[in-house]
């Protein structure tokens, strides 16, 4: 295995990005992480650089039971997953590359704990696990993950090296899904009924944070509004993103309680913000399957008192499976009150071209995956292009996610998006701080229109 990464760092050909994921090779990480230690204003925050590499194995044996398009579509899949579930879990920069074959590398310049950085690859070793649907049936997949903390100066062909082995040795050790590239046993952190018992009191001490990701106007650069986040700050394990926290929420069976409790906090939070800015909200299955969420949701409104016009709730694909009539009605409830509702993620999973019949729907918010690429690749525009006419014949606005570089910004704007949100601009942040940019935002367009 580490022969294998060598080779992909010596040869030019591997170091193409590549097409079929969408993600640059190995020569990106070499780069990136560069970057991140020259940057001064990255310095200071610079702990570790963390890494992952995931590997999946059996694809010959896909590829032949199920065809070559199935064993690409699977990779494009996977990649989506892990793009989406560093997005939302990783508080820091990050890259996803592809390190050849079915083996993708995840670095992030990420302050953590060693058991935080192996709890979020136990998590998304979880989602990659999950069932993929294929035309011709579904395939489950069952990754092995090598882990490291860099150590300070530490070159990447270092990292790779024992990365490589590391996963070698979790490949031959049989029930083995996890392994610190370093050689050490993986270390046992807190067990899942540990942590799904954490969770439970996690609401009553108040280690819940919501955080706002503030999304901009296109066409002005103007603040709309901001999308709430969960982080739980766990006293022992640090912070912990989304991702993990409702995975542990779901196997704990208090999903609900705890979206319930993100609600309650971002519009307490928000409802104080200046001008007509929006809330977003996001739903999950969990609540979309309770009789009462519905009911439970209006009386939260009501005690925050925050406005109904500026609340849009978030759905996503996974949200939608189960029953779409069901979720149909629930989401017209809420839109003839004047909220409005999101497809989230548009773009990362295998959609549902029904649901934007079916849902009364007023934005598409794109996943990253369909923005990444539009500065370099005419397909990737040209998928872009294609959304947002599709869209804009529904009467749908479109909000790009993940926009991180001016390039992507201005295709995004000259293509017809109408609204962004993105490191570009700025990053998640407490409500304090987003109450803070509120204010000097309104301010300026006092000043405009004086």
């Amino acid at each position: 295995m580490a022969a294998k990464l060598k080779d992909q760092i010596r040869n030019p050909a591997k170091r193409i990005g590549d097409r079929l994921t969408g993600i640059p090779g190995l020569e990106a990480v070499h780069d990136r992480i560069g970057a991140w230690r020259e940057d001064p204003a990255l310095m200071p925050h610079l702990a570790h650089v963390h890494a992952m590499l995931l590997s999946l194995r059996r694809l010959d044996a896909i590829n032949m039971a199920y065809g070559e398009a199935a064993g690409d579509g699977a990779l494009e899949e996977v990649a989506a997953r892990i793009g989406h579930f560093a997005e939302e879990e990783l508080d820091g920069p990050w890259l996803l590359a592809r390190a050849g074959g079915g083996s993708f590398l995840l670095v992030a310049n990420e302050a953590c704990s060693r058991e935080r950085w192996q709890l979020v690859a136990d998590q998304l070793a979880d989602m990659i696990s999950r069932p993929i649907p294929v035309s011709s049936g579904i395939l489950r997949l069952s990754p092995r993950v090598a882990l490291i903390r860099a150590l300070t100066g530490e070159s990447v062909e270092s990292m790779l090296d024992r990365l490589g082995h590391a996963l070698g040795e979790a490949y031959e050790q049989s029930g083995t899904r996890l392994a610190w590239a370093d050689g050490e046993v993986t270390p046992p952190g807190r067990s899942a009924q540990q942590l799904e018992a954490d969770l439970l009191v996690a609401i009553d001490r108040d280690e819940i944070e919501v955080l706002f990701q503030p999304q901009f106007n296109l066409a002005d650069d103007r603040l709309t509004g901001a999308e709430a986040l969960a982080r739980w700050n766990h006293p022992e394990l640090g912070r912990i993103g989304a991702g993990a926290l409702f995975a542990i929420a779901e196997r704990a069976d208090h999903t609900g309680p705890l979206s319930r409790h993100i609600a309650r906090k971002a519009m307490f939070a928000a409802r104080d913000w200046p001008g007509q800015l929006r809330l977003s909200i996001n739903v999950t299955p969990a609540d979309l399957a309770f009789a009462s969420y519905t009911r439970q949701m209006f009386e939260l409104i009501r005690e925050s008192g925050f406005p109904l016009r500026q609340l849009t709730l978030e759905i996503t694909e996974q949200a939608l499976i189960a029953d779409i009539e069901m979720v149909a009605q629930t989401m017209a409830e809420f839109s003839a009150q004047g909220i409005r509702i999101a497809l989230d993620d548009f773009g990362a999973g295998f959609c549902n071209f029904r649901y934007l019949k079916v849902l009364p729907i007023h934005y598409l918010k794109l996943d990253r995956s369909m923005i990444d690429g539009v500065t370099t690749d005419r397909r990737d525009v040209a998928v872009l292009r294609a959304i947002v006419a599709m869209a804009k014949a529904l009467d749908l606005e479109v909000i790009a996610e993940g926009i991180e570089e001016e390039g992507q910004r201005k295709v995004a704007a000259r293509e017809g998006c109408a609204y962004f949100q993105g490191f570009l601009r700025a990053q998640p942040m407490s409500a304090a701080m987003f109450a803070k940019l509120a204010r000097a935002e309104a301010k300026k367009e006092a000043g405009r229109a004086a």
